[in-house]
């Protein structure tokens, strides 16, 4: 069992397919970095799994750090059968240009057992300029 007994099936696994920074869209006045990231969870479980929650924790240069839980994923609660995924993309905003998150996803498989999934941590970066690409899904 993970943590709070929820467990993690062998097979369900997230990825961070790509992050850029988004100067252009609209941000807090104190958080004027913006970082657009596309995930895809992956369920390469024997289970069918129901994605209910997340939590991300997110970190600024500074120290400064954001834990952020909502209910579903963008609005949604994503059902996956073996061997499907669901693909993503939403965004952080900073208050510096670098920072980095990770987290996780909770929901429950097909015998109501909770089970969890990891977001792998991933860098946002606004050093290098604006990405000229934004591959929107």
């Amino acid at each position: 069992m993970a943590e709070g007994g929820f467990y993690e099936p062998e097979g369900l696994h997230v990825t961070v397919d790509r992050v850029l920074y988004t100067p252009n869209l609209p941000s807090p006045p104190d958080q004027p970095f913006s970082f657009v990231y596309f995930i895809t969870i992956h369920n390469d479980s024997e289970r069918i799994v129901t994605i209910k929650g997340r939590k991300w924790v997110v970190k600024d240069a500074a120290g400064s750090v954001t834990v952020v839980e909502g209910d579903g994923v963008v609005g949604e609660f994503p059902t996956l059968s073996p061997g499907e995924h669901f693909s993503y993309n939403s965004r952080h905003t900073l208050a510096t240009p670098t920072g980095e998150a990770e987290g996780s996803y909770i929901g429950l498989d097909d015998s109501g057992c909770p089970i969890l999934t990891r977001i792998p941590r991933f860098e946002m970066d606004a050093v290098d300029g604006p990405s000229d690409d934004m591959g929107w899904a």
